[in-house]
């Protein structure tokens, strides 16, 4: 069976060493809620990241 996975929101942030360390956090935290978080580099300015929320 496929999971669905719906953006519930997006939004561009400067570019930090340690963004990723929050990410893994809050999915480790939330995941139980069928929350997850993703961080991708932005492919039109690479100093900003892409920080999403998805339910699943």
């Amino acid at each position: 069976m496929e999971q669905k996975m719906v953006v519930l929101s997006t939004t561009c942030v400067n570019k930090t060493a340690d963004l990723y360390k929050i990410v893994d956090s809050l999915n480790r935290t939330l995941k139980e809620q069928d929350l997850m978080f993703g961080l991708a580099l932005d492919k039109q300015d690479h100093d900003k990241m892409v920080f999403t929320i998805y339910r699943t």
